[in-house]
């Protein structure tokens, strides 16, 4: 059974996850709407992967016996000066949402939650994965903000991303 503490912090997650798929999705069309299909469509990525993390922390509030309760999402930003400016945004982005899956992490640390700090582990490893690939965004960016052909592309780089199912609901039967 999870403690009230871990339970609220889960369903606050759930909407930071979900929040964060509104973001990127907003980028994804801000970014589509300047012209750069390539990294409208890296965006549009971040905005699956969000959605299946929130998806992640349903299943797993379902799988203790604890209720989901979604929450209102709050707006989002609609609008960068640059590609550059979204990058930045989004790191800044994901390392607030590191603190929040630390926080959590912590708390099921210290309701000694095995089965919790077990699932956070995945989570913490999935923030360093989104923080590196925000600041190698950002650099390549800066590589290249002068060269119109550099940008050309790296946006059709970027179109070649796809969304890959995230292991915890590869796994499940979904």
């Amino acid at each position: 059974m999870l403690s009230k503490k871990l339970h609220e912090a889960i369903n606050d997650q759930i909407n930071a996850e979900l929040w964060s798929a509104y973001l990127y999705l907003s980028m994804s069309l801000d970014a589509d709407n300047k012209g750069f299909k390539g990294v409208a469509n890296w965006f549009y990525v971040q905005f699956q992967e969000e959605q299946a993390h929130a998806r992640i922390f349903m299943n797993y509030l379902n799988s203790r016996d604890a209720k989901v309760e979604l929450k209102e999402i709050d707006k989002v930003e609609t609008s960068w000066d640059s590609i550059l400016d979204m990058f930045k945004d989004t790191l800044k982005h994901e390392k607030k949402v590191t603190s929040l899956i630390n926080n959590i992490a912590a708390i099921a640390n210290d309701d000694k939650d095995f089965a919790s700090i077990n699932r956070m582990v995945w989570f913490i490893d999935e923030q360093v994965e989104e923080e590196e690939s925000a600041r190698e965004m950002i650099q390549s960016f800066e590589a290249v903000a002068d060269n119109k052909y550099g940008m050309y592309m790296l946006d059709k780089e970027l179109a070649t991303r796809t969304y890959n199912v995230p292991s915890p609901l590869a796994s499940s039967a979904e």
